[in-house]
């Protein structure tokens, strides 16, 4: 009987799984991408953008899409191959020879590798610079609509908080300005002033405003403050995201302050601890440094769990559907679990260590299932036995696998 060489057996699974994870992949990703992309028609519609500004607008959210649909996209593109090659016989075939499961795992190991090396090359280095870029193009965007597209005598809201109108244009310069800043709702700021033009220095966009006043109310403290400018410039990028109260008098202006996950990986965990933000948002830079630095172990826990579940050859009456159910419900579960420790990582240092914890133990549990599974099973047996509801269900699932 002639014998396939192992290497050529090894670019045979890795080019089915591969195919099919870029498949999942490419399809997951565009179906999500055209629902977002559909929230943002409002780009052309209501400000008078372009279509390339919009495509432009939709493609810098690929990167976060892809980095979240990898892990998922690489856990059934394992199930597919593992399940086919069983229906095929290729698996008994296989196992008769006296291929061993975890000589099986290497092309789907080499896989995982490249899938976690995308993946944290994303998360750490792409992602970031995707979001910084996106709030730079939308500052534009605000700033056009600003001084081209907003309409003599309307109220128009640039973003969440913040209200914009002009009584008419001279030339290129808007009179009658007010804008009501809200975003801060124990510092609401009032910005009136007789004219006022778009003016873009230094890669940032200003609204430069003349002979007006500034009214900020401070709730806490049940104080309100005017104070009267010749000129002043408005940082629009600070009406884009977060931003602090700049000095008053000529040519001052708000302060670009990035949102944690606009900056990069270097800058979080280089982090100046005395910054302003940073000691009101803390919680938030600790939860966007771990979940990047974090984000790599989950392909490896996925296509570990899809390899523990049908790795072996068996028949249908073996629970081969048990076993792709039970895991299904483990990476379910897995990936709930690490976006409620991501929410949690804000307030609680605690959660940060599930971050990592959840993944590894995933993975600890699928290595111990490949290599010691015929002693486990029986384990899992007994133990299913006295388990009631859906706890008996799961860990039937899981002796079955």
């Amino acid at each position: 009987m002639h014998r396939v060489p192992l290497n050529r057996l090894d670019r045979y699974i890795f080019r089915i799984a591969a195919i099919a994870a870029l498949v999942l992949l490419v399809g997951l990703t565009s179906v999500i991408w055209v629902t977002q992309a559909l929230r943002e028609v409002d780009l052309i519609t209501g400000k008078g953008q372009t279509v390339f500004i919009f495509f432009t607008v939709t493609l810098l959210s690929l990167p976060a899409l892809i980095a979240g649909i990898a892990p998922v996209a690489l856990f059934m593109a394992t199930l597919y191959t593992l399940n086919r090659l069983n229906g095929d016989s290729e698996l008994i075939v296989m196992s008769a020879a006296g291929l061993a499961p975890r000589r099986l795992a290497r092309p789907f190991v080499a896989l995982t590798l490249l899938t976690s090396l995308l993946v944290a090359w994303i998360a750490i280095s792409v992602m970031p610079a995707s979001f910084r870029a996106l709030r730079d193009l939308i500052t534009l965007i605000r700033a056009d609509f600003v001084a081209n597209v907003v309409k003599e005598g309307q109220f128009v809201a640039l973003d969440s908080g913040v209200t914009f109108h002009y009584r008419e244009r001279s030339g290129d310069a808007l009179l009658g300005i007010f804008m009501q800043d809200r975003r801060n709702p124990d510092q609401p700021s009032v910005y009136i002033a007789d004219r006022g033009r778009s003016v873009e220095a230094d890669g940032n966009s200003f609204l430069m405003l003349e002979k007006g006043t500034i009214q900020r109310e401070s709730r806490s403290k049940d104080t309100t403050s005017i104070i009267s400018f010749e000129r002043y410039a408005l940082n629009l990028s600070a009406l884009s995201g977060e931003a602090t109260g700049g000095g008053e008098g000529e040519g001052s202006g708000d302060k670009v302050v990035y949102k944690p996950r606009e900056r990069t990986t270097y800058a979080l965990l280089t982090q100046d601890e005395t910054e302003p933000y940073y000691q009101i948002q803390a919680g938030r830079f600790r939860a966007e440094l771990h979940n990047r630095l974090s984000a790599a172990l989950y392909p490896i826990a996925f296509m570990l769990v899809a390899f523990a579940a049908l790795g072996e050859a068996r028949t249908t009456r073996q629970g081969r559907a048990a076993a792709i159910q039970a895991a299904v419900l483990i990476v379910g579960g897995v990936r709930i679990a690490a976006y409620a420790a991501w929410t949690a990582s804000v307030r609680s240092g605690f959660a940060v260590v599930l971050l990592y914890l959840l993944p590894l133990a995933t993975i600890a549990m699928a290595v111990a299932l490949i290599g010691f599974g015929d002693r486990l099973r029986p384990w899992l047996a007994r133990g299913s036995g006295r388990l009631t509801g859906p706890f008996a269900s799961l860990a039937t699932r899981l002796r079955r696998a």
